[in-house]
């Protein structure tokens, strides 16, 4: 019995676990994208275009 509902409580939670998790690794990999193409174009006059 006590499986069962553990069982139904991951399954109630694991759709807000993976779009909290996926999310997080969305702004990672934005953040890390966004940082090496400034690097990249440090003397672009476009840099200034962007928010």
């Amino acid at each position: 019995m006590v499986g069962g509902v553990i069982i139904a409580v991951l399954l109630l939670l694991a759709p807000f676990i993976i779009v909290a998790s996926m999310s997080a690794v969305a702004a990672l990999l934005g953040w890390a994208l966004k940082s090496d193409a400034e690097i990249r174009h440090a003397d672009s006059e476009l840099l200034e275009t962007n928010y």
